[in-house]
Formats: C-alpha cells, structure tokens, sequence
C-alpha cells in the first residue's frame, strides 16, 4: 500500500493490522482534512414529452432564464441553459450535498408547472428520464459553448442521433428500445 510520504506499508498476501495505515498517516499528517473540494459540473439533456416541439423561440429565452433561477434557488450554479424546441442543455455546478435526481425532479416540476400557470400550456411536459454526464474543468468552456448554439448544432443531426453519441461517448451502456 502507497501512503503520502511514499513509504510502502504492510505486504502483499501478508495480515496486516487493522487502522495501520490510518494511524501512520495520522501521525505523520495530523488529524483530519480541514475541507472538502469538489469540483462538480453536470451536462444534463432531457426532452419534452415525446419530444413535441412545446419550446417556441418566443418562450425558449424566458424558459431557460426561469430554468436557471430554478438552478440558483437550490444553491446550484447554471452555468450554460440551451436547448431547442424539443429539449433542453444545461452545464450546471452543484454541491455534494445535491442529489441529481432530486435536483432533476426539481426543475423538471418547477419548470412544468411554470409553463403550464405562467406560459398557459397545459399540455406541457417532460419525459421522465435525463441524461447527465460529468464534465471535468478543462472541458467546461467547450460543454458550455455547446450548450449555448444548441440551433446550430441541430441544423446537421437530430435530437436522437446527438443523445445516442453523448452515451456512446460516455460508454453508457443502453437498450434502445428503451429510450425513445
């Protein structure tokens, strides 16, 4: 086993003492760590309902400014909202106390009912599901200018041939008959 200071502790196959290297390191480097750093950024896709074309251009701006207060409301970041008429991007930084399903539900609800008490579409909905993928800090700029031309990106390829690449890319195994 590796410890910070580089010396190699216990042996391979050999019993070794429970706590031994917990109390080595805490000898050599005090007690606990002071603090937590995490560096969390989610690109997150989902749909409307059966991919209907509900996110007019008229609303699209309003909606996704109204997505993001969702976002700062829960003590995230929303670092990047875009989408198309069918769906929605978002690059978004959270805590470690969030559970992206409960931040999903969140927005997924909240966002809802807006559109249903404020925009006056009734009919208006999500499909259960979401795909979230983690994006490290040297790839923020890229996820967030991705996000952010969401039209341009469509004009070449559809809103399943581009999900299908992001799980391909990420090595999400799927059912396809399950995702549509």
């Amino acid at each position: 086993m590796y410890s910070p200071s580089g010396a190699v502790h216990g042996n391979r196959g050999g019993a070794r003492k429970p706590g031994t290297i917990a109390v080595e390191i805490n000898i050599k480097h005090g007690d606990q760590m002071p603090s937590t750093h995490l560096s969390l950024h989610y690109h997150i896709v989902f749909s409307t309902k059966n991919r209907e074309p509900f996110i007019t251009t008229e609303i699209r701006e309003r909606l996704h400014a109204y997505i993001g207060g969702i976002i700062r409301d829960m003590n995230g970041i929303p670092e990047s909202v875009g989408g198309t008429s069918d769906h929605v991007h978002l690059l978004i930084g959270l805590k470690a106390t969030h559970r992206l399903c409960d931040v999903m539900s969140d927005i997924k609800h909240s966002s809802s009912r807006w559109m249903h008490e404020s925009i006056g579409m009734p009919e208006f909905g999500w499909q259960d599901g979401y795909g979230a993928f983690t994006v490290s800090e040297n790839r923020r700029d890229a996820v967030s200018h991705y996000v952010m031309n969401q039209e341009t990106h469509h004009g070449t390829r559809t809103f399943q041939e581009e999900y299908l690449e992001f799980l391909r890319q990420a090595g999400v195994e799927y059912d396809e008959r399950y995702l549509w």
